[in-house]
Order: structure tokens, then sequence, then C-alpha cells
């Protein structure tokens, strides 16, 4: 299935995702980031965050659930861009509502023709319905291929 513009706002259902603190140490381990603000409370209680805190990227992690009401080729998607915007630190434990939709769709011109790309945003919230942060994705869409003239090839 090609995307074009009339999906912009289609939306997921919403769904829970916790920020467990032994799934963000493994994360920050295999992105080989050290921090202690991630698991040592002494350290980060000295912070301006006050308690320990979910690496920013992990959010990548808890936003993948979602099922939107499209359905898109996996082999047909690149990973273009990610971005997180923060309203305030997660904490651990913390049960986060999310909820992806479809921002924006646009085309530019590549090299081997028309690339389109879809901008997904998931909002995450906390149980009080306060936005927490926004995980922004940029998939490349590619072109389906054509059939080759002529038939099959031997």
């Amino acid at each position: 299935m090609d995307i074009d513009r009339s999906m912009i706002g289609l939306s997921s259902k919403p769904y829970t995702a916790v920020a467990e603190q032994e799934k963000a140490r493994r994360f920050a381990e295999a992105i080989g980031d050290p921090n202690p603000l991630y698991e040592d409370e002494s350290y980060a209680g000295q912070t301006v965050y006050g308690e320990t805190t979910v690496p920013p990227t992990f959010l990548i992690a808890l936003g993948n659930n979602a099922e939107l009401p499209i359905r898109l080729d996996v082999r047909r998607m690149l990973h273009g861009e990610q971005a997180f915007i923060y309203h305030r630190p997660v904490r651990f434990g913390e049960k986060l509502v999310c909820t992806m939709s479809v921002a924006d769709i646009y085309e530019k011109e590549g090299k081997s023709g028309a690339m389109q790309f879809l901008v997904l945003d998931t909002e995450m919230t906390d149980e009080n319905g306060q936005l927490v942060a926004v995980s922004k994705n940029t998939i490349v869409y590619r072109p389906a291929k054509k059939p080759e003239k002529g038939g099959e090839r031997n």
C-alpha cells in the first residue's frame, strides 16, 4: 500500500507502557551509556532530576507497541529520523498511556525517484492525563517495485 496525506490524523488505540528500571538499565548498557543517573539513587538525588530517570532515548522502547489502522509493508520502511520532546522526566515504575498518530506525510525527490516520508508521533501521558513526552519518528517509505516488463526471468 502506498501512503497519502488522507492518512494524516489516523491514530492507534491507546496502550500502556511501564518504564521498568531493569529494561532501562539494559537499554543504557546496549547503547553504551554508563550515566549513573539511570541507576544510582544517591548520585541522581544530587542532580536537577532529584531521582533516577530513564535514558533520553529509552522512549523508543516504550513507544513501539502501537497498532495504526493502516497496513504498511515493513519491507519498504526505512528509519529516517527520531526525536524526543520531554515535558518532564520519566520516572521508573511510571505507567505511560501511549497513542501513536500519523502527524505528516510528504514526498521528496531522491536520486532514484520520489520518496515518501511518514511522520509518526507517539504521545505519552501519565495516569492523570498530563503530557510527559512525545516520540517523533520519521520513516522513509520506499516506492513499491514495479513488475518487470516481459514477464519472469529465468
